[in-house]
């Protein structure tokens, strides 16, 4: 397979990945606010409010092995990225002044029901 053939498929099972899991974060009760929210500083793959909670949702998605693996895959970097992402919302979303932001982490891995680990880390760790 060719690299540009490898990087549609990692795109697809991203996608497929987003979906699942905004479909467990719904079933649970979240209400999903955003999907692929871009700012300057980088991505949010998921924002979901659930009563005063506002859940930011990085999804990892594996396609083989151990799910959880992935967990470990988040950089500080990226949990970087994500927070900066969160705080440009927050800046332009005057409705979400009440809430408590959270940072959220959801692996999804071929075979396997979406694993949901709310608090997934605390912004600035």
């Amino acid at each position: 397979m060719s690299p540009a053939q490898d990087k549609v498929r990692a795109y697809r099972l991203g996608h497929v990945a987003e979906t699942l899991a905004a479909v467990l974060l719904r079933l649970k009760g979240y209400r999903i606010l955003a999907r692929r929210h871009r700012t300057n500083f980088g991505e949010i793959d998921l924002i979901a409010r659930r009563g005063r909670v506002l859940a930011m949702v990085e999804v990892k998605a594996r396609s083989a092995g151990n799910s959880l693996h992935a967990a470990e895959s988040l950089s500080a970097t990226q949990r970087r990225r994500i927070e900066r992402s969160a705080s440009s919302y927050l800046a332009s979303h005057t409705d979400t002044q009440d809430c408590d932001i959270r940072f959220d982490l959801i692996v999804v891995g071929r075979g396997r029901l979406p694993h949901h680990l709310a608090g997934a880390w605390i912004a600035g760790d």
